[in-house]
C-alpha cells in the first residue's frame, strides 16, 4: 500500500521517554515527506505544545497538519490557521466542578496563551505547565473565572481516583460528552464526538486521501478512536494493552525508534 498520510501521537509515541524525538525518528519523517507523504500530528496537547514540534518536522513546508485537542482543532501548518474548531459546552462547567468538590483532583482548561487550573493540587497539576512551558493561572472559583471559550478540560489527579470519576462522569454525560483517558493520570473531556478517529475523516476529505492510505502511530486511550480507523493502525510497544490489541502492527517502543523502524519497512520507498 503507498501511504500518503502519516498520523502521528506525541507523547509516549513521536517522542522517547525525555520529551525528544531522536534523530533517527526526525530524518525518518522528513525523508518520508521528501517523498511526498505527509504528516499530521494528533495530540491531546493545546497548540502551543504541538506548533513547535510540528515546525521542527517542517511541516510547514511540506502541507502538514496538526490536530489539537484530540481534533477539536484542526490548524494548517502552512497558514498557522484553524480549518476547525469544536468548542467545549461550558454549560456542562458547573455541574462537572461540583461533581469533583470533594476529590484530589485538579481541573485544567487554558485560553489561547495560559493554563488555567483550579485550587487542588496533586503530583500531576504541575505536568502540563512542563509540557507546554507557559503560564499557569491558579484560580478559586474555576466556573467564574472561565469566561472564555474553552476546547477541553483536563482532570489530573492519582490514576485510580481518575478511574472513579471516570465511571461517574461517562455515566452522568453518556451522549453529551467524550471522556477518555489519554494518560494513567490525565481524563480528557472533550465536546461529545471529537476524538482522534472521528476528526481524521474531515482531514481526509480534505486532502483527498483514502482511509486505507493512512497509517497513523499511538500508544494511549485517546489514541484507540486513530489506530482502529486507520488503514494500518501502528501502536508503540510501550503502549497501552488495549491499543496493542486492536492495531494492524504493533513496534518497537518510543525508545527504540519504533516510528523510524515502521517506516522503513512500510513506507519509504528507498529501502
Amino acid at each position: 500500500m503507498d501511504y500518503k498520510l502519516i498520523a502521528l501521537d506525541i507523547d509516549g509515541t513521536l517522542t522517547n521517554s525525555r520529551k525528544e524525538i531522536t534523530p533517527r525518528t526526525r530524518y525518518a519523517l522528513l525523508e518520508a515527506q521528501a517523498q511526498g507523504k505527509r504528516l499530521v500530528i494528533a495530540s491531546g496537547r493545546h497548540p502551543l505544545g504541538v506548533l513547535p514540534i510540528a515546525r521542527d518536522l517542517r511541516m510547514d513546508s511540506y502541507g502538514g497538519y496538526v490536530m489539537s485537542f484530540n481534533g477539536g482543532k484542526i490548524i494548517e501548518c502552512a497558514t498557522g490557521k484553524p480549518i476547525v474548531t469544536k468548542l467545549f459546552p461550558r454549560e456542562y462547567l458547573p455541574d462537572i466542578v461540583s461533581v469533583l468538590k470533594d476529590s484530589n483532583i485538579t481541573v485544567i482548561t487554558w485560553d489561547d496563551k495560559r493554563i488555567f487550573a483550579d485550587s487542588k493540587r496533586n503530583d500531576y497539576t504541575d505536568i502540563e505547565k512542563d509540557v507546554l512551558k507557559t503560564e499557569m493561572v491558579v484560580v478559586d472559583d474555576f466556573v467564574s473565572e472561565i469566561k472564555f471559550d474553552i476546547n477541553k478540560i483536563l482532570l489530573a489527579g492519582e490514576p485510580y481516583e481518575l478511574d472513579e470519576y471516570q465511571k461517574i462522569l461517562s455515566e452522568r454525560y453518556d451522549g453529551l460528552l467524550e471522556i477518555y483517558k489519554s494518560a494513567p493520570y490525565f481524563l480528557e473531556i472533550m465536546p461529545f464526538g471529537i476524538s482522534k478517529g472521528s476528526m481524521l475523516p474531515l482531514l481526509l476529505d480534505k486532502l483527498g486521501v483514502k482511509r486505507d492510505e493512512l497509517i497513523a502511530f499511538g500508544d494511549n486511550y485517546n489514541d484507540l478512536t486513530m489506530i482502529g480507523y486507520a488503514g494500518m493502525g501502528v501502536a508503540m510497544a510501550n503502549g497501552e494493552p488495549e491499543i496493542k490489541k486492536i492495531a494492524n502492527y504493533v513496534c518497537p517502543s518510543n525508545d527504540e525508534d519504533g516510528i523510524a523502524e515502521t517506516l522503513n519497512k512500510f513506507v519509504l520507498n528507498n529501502y
